[in-house]
């Protein structure tokens, strides 16, 4: 794969890794620092355009991964495999999405919760963003290797095989 497009592609996940630990690092903690009429001021406010910024980094970060790994398994099925777990852990980003996400965000768009609800929603909520971060993370990270393997499969090869020795002493 032409390297290039591997960089671009890497920081194109990057930057959405990059805005999530954003979010979490700074958003998220404003968010909690709010009275539940401030949040839901604030949410009613911004609430959609943060909610449509995430939805375009989070589908173009699954079709990085989607996109590699339909490439690897007609290319590289050394690499195949790499490609394939950064795709299960950029799949679980959408699917915690679903799950929990989607539901408590419209909640917070219909002011359904009261505030002590509120406090204790955002904690959770606070919880499972940084469970998705560390699945995003562990996404790019195969998805690097996956475009090392791509790049050099001769020197990718012996490093594969050099950890199964260690693995196996």
């Amino acid at each position: 794969m032409n390297r290039v497009l591997s960089f671009t592609l890497v920081a194109l996940y990057a930057l959405f890794l990059g805005s999530q630990i954003t979010e979490g690092c700074l958003l998220v903690p404003y968010w909690q620092s709010l009275s539940t009429n401030e949040f839901y001021s604030f949410y009613e406010d911004l609430g959609p355009a943060i909610n449509q910024f995430y939805t375009v980094l989070t589908i173009m970060a699954v079709l990085i991964t989607l996109g590699v790994s339909v490439y690897c398994l007609f290319r590289n099925r050394k690499a195949f495999i790499y490609s394939l777990t950064s795709s299960v852990f950029s799949a679980l980003v959408i699917l915690l999405f679903y799950i929990y996400f989607k539901g408590v965000n419209q909640s917070f768009f219909q002011e359904a919760l009261k505030p002590s609800e509120l406090k204790n929603e955002l904690s959770i909520w606070a919880f499972w963003h940084w469970v998705r971060v560390m699945c995003e993370f562990l996404s790019l990270v195969f998805l690097v290797i996956t475009l090392l393997i791509l790049d050099n499969p001769v020197k990718a090869q012996a490093y594969h095989k050099q950890v199964l020795n260690i693995g196996s002493t």
